[in-house]
This record gives structure tokens, C-alpha cells and sequence, in this order.
């Protein structure tokens, strides 16, 4: 983990305590960026602790895409997250991170014409904020390479009022010193490794997702349904997931875990499956073992995921009233991850069309759905499902077939 550089400045007992506890602080904030798994809070988070460490009134964050500056994060003003720009070193952010040179400038508004770089007043004029003091130090992976920029502005004065508008900030500011602008150095490294362990992480969850997507998808192909299928349904369930209150990490496992519903497919002949008429009473009972069959094949596994999976692949053909299939299940009996996918399977199936069946219009699904809750469908899944209509049919047209 990085820490503190050796070369900090100390001038006499009260800056050595100083810096010594900056240095522990900067521990901590390193064990707090090492444990956050989502990239927008991570960011976030960067901005706070930088902030707080160095005494600033905001902060934002560039990281390099190509020839682009991403600008993900700004503290002051909301309206202005995610903009880009060139990657270029007119820009202090731009000159920060193709140098790998911090910049620590008392006035922005006083910089000298003969620079490479100089402070683009846009923002300012526009947002009627004053940028005074800046720091923008580079953000550099293990490797040393720069893959973008730390910026915080106006440091502040310890005797400031309390609270301060846009107007006055700059009347309390003053410049970064030199141990504030290490620290900030120190933590731009930190931020940089965390940065990148998520983009790892959900890099490899993406591969991870498109292995079990396609995997799901050899099932659904001998039963001629399509990929826009497990899309619609699994980002159906994650809606509902969500308006039931559920947490995020709750509504991204089902929603990695959906597509594998009927995994179990695969082990009904074809002659069944893909048989265009009604089933005869033991033909029925060989196509209802699907979901068992489903939850023989994912169950093997200790991961969460599989398991989550083998749950849903067991128990979406249940109904809340207790007629479903293969146990019977009844109410709460049924775990809240088959009732949910039970009814995105059920939309999605009702509103797509098929070789053997033509789409229904969707004004007649969402009143089968009222109709049918609290008998096949659970009565909160039903109120959340309705919470989330607009969402739902986004996905829907979204996600369409072409023929």
C-alpha cells in the first residue's frame, strides 16, 4: 500500500506530529479504498477523503481514456460529472498527466502566460464559483504509468465561517503546502490501485457473466428461444429485485443468476421440448423435471452465484397459491428469488412471439398479471413489478427482435 514519501516536509516537533498522523490516516483511508467494489461510490469516495486530508473546498477526478480526459467526479457542482475533453497540455489536467508533474498553484487566475498550461475560467464563469488555490497531482498505477489526475481546489483557511457560498470561497483560500500536496500524491496512488482493482473486478464479472449467458443460452436455443430473451428477463427481475428493496448486491446476483433459469433444459429429449403440440399427461411430467434437472446441474457449486442460480432454476415454475411445479411450494415457502423470476420469465415469454405462438399485446399481460396474483404470482413481486412499469417496458422495446 503506499504511504507517506520520505522526503515530507518536517520543520520541528508539531510538523513531524503532523505528518506522522496524516501518515496513519492515509492507512486507513487505503484499507477503506481497497474494500469499495463499486466504481461510482469509489470515486466518490477518493473526493471525500481527499478533501477531508487536505482541508479543500472540492475535488474532482480525470482519468485517461486514449486521447480523452474522462472528468468523473466534481463536488461543487453535479452538472458537471462525466464530461470529457482532449488529452491535451493547454490543460493543467491535461499537463499533469502526460508530465506525471504535480502542479500546486496558489491563484489559477494569476498564472504566468509564458506556461505550457493555463486555467480554463468556463467553469467558473458559468457556475459564478471563484477558483483560487489548485493541486492536481498525478494519478499513477503500480507500474508508474499515469492513468489520470487528482484535482482538488481552494484549500481553506482554519478560521473560515462555517458555511460559505460559491462567491465567498475564494476570499478564504489560500495555497496548498507542501505536505497537503504529498499527501495528496500519496493518495492519488492509492486511489489509483483501487480504481483499477474495480475495473478488474467488474471486467472479470462481465466475463464471468457472458460465460453463463452463453452457457444458459445453449439450453434456450434447443427451445427456440433467443438471447433478447434471457437480456429482457434478467434485467426485468433485476427491476423488480430493486423496487422490492432489495440491495444492490442482492439485485446484481439475481440478475447474473436469472439467465440460468432453465438450464435444465438440457436434459429433455427433443422429441419433448421441441414438440409443437400439447404434451400428453407423461410427457408433462418429463418436461416439468426441468427445473430439478436445473438444479442438479448448478448446485454442485459452492459460489453464491451458482447457488443463487440453483435456487431460481428449482423454484420459477412455482406458484404463490401452491399449483406450481416441481414441489408445490406455497407463499413465502418459495424463495423471493423464484417468485421474482417467475414473473419476469412469464411477462417476457407472454410478450414474445414464437414460431408457435404470436406476441400478446401488453396491455393484456400487465391485466393477467393482476389477475393472477396471489394465485401465480406473489402479491408484493406483482406491486413491484407495477413500481418499475416504466423501467420494465424501456427494456422491452430496448431489447426487441428483428425479423
Amino acid at each position: 500500500m503506499p504511504s507517506l514519501p520520505a522526503t515530507l516536509p518536517v520543520h520541528g516537533d508539531g510538523a513531524a506530529d503532523e505528518a506522522l498522523q496524516m501518515s496513519h490516516r492515509l492507512i486507513q483511508v487505503g484499507i477503506a479504498l481497497s474494500s469499495e467494489t463499486d466504481l461510482g461510490r469509489l470515486l466518490e469516495l477518493i473526493v471525500a477523503q481527499a478533501k477531508e486530508l487536505t482541508h479543500c473546498d472540492g475535488g474532482s477526478i480525470f482519468i485517461r481514456e486514449g486521447e480523452e480526459l474522462r472528468f468523473f467526479v466534481v463536488s461543487r457542482n453535479e452538472d458537471l460529472r462525466d464530461l470529457r475533453m482532449p488529452l491535451s497540455p493547454s490543460s493543467i489536467a491535461g499537463y499533469v498527466v502526460l508530465t506525471g508533474e504535480s502542479l500546486n498553484l496558489a491563484d489559477v487566475y494569476d498564472l504566468s502566460p509564458d506556461l505550457p498550461y493555463a486555467f480554463n475560467r468556463q467553469v467558473d464563469q458559468q457556475t459564478g464559483y471563484r477558483t483560487r488555490s489548485l493541486l492536481t497531482v498525478p494519478m499513477r498505477d503500480p507500474s508508474g504509468q499515469v492513468m489520470g489526475a487528482l484535482q482538488l481546489l481552494n484549500r481553506l483557511q482554519p478560521q473560515r465561517p462555517t458555511r460559505l457560498d460559491p462567491s465567498q470561497v475564494a476570499e478564504w483560500s489560500q495555497p496548498f503546502s507542501a505536505l497537503e500536496a504529498s499527501v495528496a500524491e500519496s493518495l492519488a496512488s492509492q486511489a489509483a490501485v483501487a480504481y483499477q482493482n474495480v475495473q478488474l473486478r467488474e471486467e472479470l464479472k462481465s466475463a464471468h457473466f457472458e460465460t453463463i449467458f452463453c452457457l444458459s443460452l445453449a439450453a434456450e436455443y434447443r427451445d427456440q428461444d433467443t438471447s433478447l430473451h434471457l437480456k429482457r428477463m434478467s434485467n426485468y427481475s433485476r427491476i423488480i429485485a430493486k423496487h422490492l428493496g432489495l440491495s444492490s448486491r442482492e439485485q446484481e446476483l439475481i440478475f447474473y443468476a436469472s439467465p440460468m433459469h432453465d438450464v435444465g433444459k438440457i436434459g429433455i429429449p427433443d422429441a419433448i421440448l421441441l414438440k409443437p403440440g400439447r404434451f400428453t399427461p407423461e410427457e408433462r411430467l418429463i418436461m416439468n423435471r426441468h427445473p430439478e434437472i436445473g438444479y442438479e446441474i448448478l448446485s454442485k457449486s459452492d459460489s453464491e452465484l451458482m447457488k443463487k442460480s440453483a435456487t431460481i432454476a428449482l423454484t420459477h415454475h412455482e406458484k404463490f397459491d401452491g399449483s406450481g411445479y416441481p414441489r408445490g411450494l406455497k407463499g413465502e415457502q418459495i424463495p423471493l428469488e423464484g417468485r421474482i423470476v417467475a414473473l419476469a420469465d412469464v411477462f417476457d415469454a407472454l410478450a414474445s412471439r414464437r414460431p408457435y405462438k404470436e406476441a400478446w399485446d401488453l396491455t393484456d399481460i400487465f391485466r393477467l398479471v393482476q389477475e393472477s396474483t396471489g394465485t401465480h404470482f406473489d402479491p408484493q413481486v406483482v406491486a413491484a413489478f407495477d413500481r418499475g412499469r416504466s423501467e420494465i417496458l424501456e427494456i422491452y422495446h430496448r431489447y426487441q427482435e428483428h425479423s
